[in-house]
């Protein structure tokens, strides 16, 4: 029984004995005591962490930057009336963009200038909110008639569109370059596509050709634009060109020099401090582990670099483009400091008059005038015409005051003086000062004028699969004598031949990115292809024969592989030539044709060889499917071959010439004609 009454617990019983209660008493204080404290602890700890975990996120929203991405309320707001969007790759649309929005005051307009990646432009159709009312879009276009990459998002935009823009007014001003195959794609396809959406074009759309003169197309659109603005809106030119200055300078004294920028592209020493991903505004410091001369003889320098990017996570295909954001020549830098007397170490910042302005620096600031110079200002080009214009006024001479205004000015004379004494004769703006001993214009000035310095772009000469860690480039210094008798240099390849494999420092090290490409191999590695670059242009295809080679050891069956390739003279500048051999020799390289184009009396080109092949071109491209690629030179090179094309298809083919422009062209939508070219 006793057993079966353990568990029962049975309360009467319990009670009977007072031993047993005094032993009841002391378990059960024990117990609640416990479960008091248990529950007070529990209580104390679990309020306090509920109290304190909101607090994170709060202080996080906070600090959150919240974009205004309405160009509209920014305009109402700061009482402008126009607005120029600029799609710009090298800096040369930003520039005209500005330029246009600073014209605007001689109207009685206010202007600004927007990089469209900034702002939503479905807000176009609001424009008409605001009283005398303008968009002028400067469009350049990037590659083979595509978008500038801050432009990617409005064209996306405009192609999906099925907004009524019908109370817009605007302009359009393109930059493009002849030589290339869709000239001013971009220009022309945004004033088109805005008329089509309703908008009012109120001045014709305007081609800038960078092959020819870019500065003066534009000039000359210029001063036929604002009349047709003063004309549609009734207003009238307030009074001649003022100089306006769009930043102040402030002097550092006193600086934490931890805070002052050293050459970093966008985050303070993000040299020191490298975090990937690594993009135009965040490049990675590679090493250069080779640096080494490919050419046996002649007077040019045509070199191969390796950049090492292990642990960088940037990854890359053959085809791809790698930027690298070079430094100025020092002696360069020096020079101008002494001319203008300026200590180059003073630290100081360039702080933008409009408040409201999303660019508050024209770059980096805090940082010193030396490397200002040295790494964000371009002081290798002619200066355009804008700069000279702001210029004159600080030159105590009047004649070289009166010259400098005329180049400036819109009159065919100064044009043809600007044309000549700047353009032809490659004066950079040392160059300049030199020749115009009483321009001493203040420092800070001239380094608010003076545009960007720009990335530099290489097609890589190397695959992937071979070489993931290592980043292959190919090129050729530049350096001339002008028609004043100075010796010019080209700004990336005198810096990227100056580095030095192994030794710590900048002196091994270059900062870059990469820009992905629409040059690409085929899908199916079976496809043949057919590679025309001469010179140079060899680069991208080192990285397809590279790859070709790699699949071939992978045990996948690879096409025909054929390389046309071109030099001046088969002992002097004969590139790759070893590597290309045995490519042939191990059967990856099915042909190999060179032209040596100065080795005998008649000069032999690229396309001289295709049309001595034409029967074996036509064959691969008809019946084999054959990729076409095309790197080099744009001007000549690449518009020769494309006429041979056009030869070969028709003879074979049997078709008329314009029979045969047709087909190539399809290839070329298709993507089975591409093109890497430069001018």
């Amino acid at each position: 029984l006793s057993a079966m009454g353990e568990p029962s617990m049975d309360p009467a019983i319990a009670a009977d004995s007072p031993a047993q209660q005094d032993s009841l008493f002391s378990m059960t204080d024990v117990f609640l005591i416990s479960l008091i404290t248990g529950l007070f602890t529990y209580w104390f700890f679990f309020r306090k962490k509920k109290e304190e975990v909101p607090e994170l996120p709060k202080m996080q929203t906070v600090a959150a930057p919240v974009r205004d991405s309405s160009f509209i309320e920014k305009m109402k707001k700061t009482g402008r009336n126009i607005v120029v969007f600029y799609g710009s790759q090298t800096g040369t649309a930003e520039e005209f963009a500005n330029r246009l929005a600073k014209d605007a005051h001689r109207y009685g307009l206010r202007g600004m200038a927007a990089d469209p990646e900034e702002y939503d432009l479905s807000d176009l159709s609001r424009l008409s909110e605001i009283d005398k009312s303008l968009a002028v879009f400067c469009m350049a276009t990037y590659g083979e008639g595509d978008p500038t990459d801050n432009a990617q998002d409005f064209y996306d935009w405009l192609q999906e569109a099925d907004a009524d823009l019908s109370g817009l007014r605007f302009a359009v001003f393109g930059l493009g370059n002849k030589t290339y195959e869709h000239f001013n794609a971009m220009g022309k396809y945004v004033d088109k596509r805005l008329e089509e959406l309703g908008a009012q074009r109120i001045f014709e759309l305007g081609l800038g050709d960078d092959d020819g003169n870019l500065e003066e197309d534009f000039i000359t659109w210029r001063e036929q634009f604002w009349p047709a603005v003063c004309e549609h809106f009734g207003v009238e030119a307030t009074g001649e060109e003022s100089s306006i200055r769009q930043y102040e300078l402030v002097v550092h004294t006193d600086v934490n020099m931890n805070k002052v920028y050293t050459g970093e592209m966008g985050r303070l020493k993000s040299y020191e401090n490298q975090k990937p991903p690594f993009d135009a505004k965040n490049p990675f410091l590679a090493q250069v582990t080779e640096n080494r001369k490919l050419n046996e003889g002649g007077e040019r320098h045509l070199m191969h670099l390796e950049l090492d990017i292990s642990n960088s996570k940037i990854r890359y295909e053959s085809g791809d483009h790698v930027a690298v954001y070079p430094a100025n020549d020092s002696s360069l830098v020096n020079q101008i400091g002494e001319i203008l007397g300026t200590d180059l170490d003073t630290v100081m910042s360039l702080n933008n008059l409009d408040e409201e302005s999303n660019k508050k620096h024209p770059f980096p600031c805090p940082t010193s005038y030396r490397t200002a110079l040295t790494y964000y200002l371009d002081i290798t080009n002619p200066p355009r015409t804008n700069v000279l214009y702001e210029l004159a006024q600080y030159a105590s001479d009047s004649g070289e005051q009166e010259r400098l205004r005329k180049m400036a000015s819109s009159a065919a004379e100064g044009k043809a003086l600007y044309l000549s004494w700047v353009v032809e004769a490659r004066r950079n703006i040392l160059a300049i000062l030199q020749d115009m001993p009483s321009l001493r214009p203040p420092i800070d000035h001239l380094c608010e004028l003076l545009p960007r310095l720009q990335a530099r772009y290489y097609s890589i000469a190397s695959s992937s699969k071979v070489h993931p860690n290592s980043i292959h480039i190919c090129a050729v210094t530049v350096e001339y004598e002008t028609k004043t008798g100075r010796l010019n240099k080209g700004v990336a390849t005198s810096w990227l031949r100056s580095k030095v494999p192994g030794q710590q420092g900048s002196s091994s090290q270059v900062p870059m990115y990469v820009r992905k490409s629409q040059f690409r191999l085929p899908f199916k590695p079976s496809t043949p292809v057919i590679m025309i670059g001469p010179g140079t242009g060899i680069a991208p295809f080192m990285g397809f024969i590279q790859e070709r080679a790699w699949l071939k050891q992978q045990g996948k069956e690879v096409g025909e592989t054929v390389l046309y390739y071109g030099c001046r003279h088969e002992r002097e500048d004969y590139l790759y030539r070893e590597e290309l051999a045995r490519f042939q020799k191990e059967g990856v390289l099915t042909q190999l044709n060179v032209a040596f184009s100065r080795d005998q009396a008649e000069k032999v080109y690229v396309q001289h060889l295709l049309k001595k092949n034409k029967e074996n071109v036509w064959k691969l491209v008809n019946e084999g499917m054959a990729h076409i690629y095309v790197c080099g030179d744009a001007r000549n090179m690449a518009r020769d071959v494309q006429n041979t094309f056009y030869e070969i298809v028709s003879e074979f083919g049997n078709m008329s010439q314009p029979q045969a422009v047709d087909y190539v062209k399809k290839l070329m939508t298709k993507g089975r004609y591409s093109l890497d070219v430069w001018s």
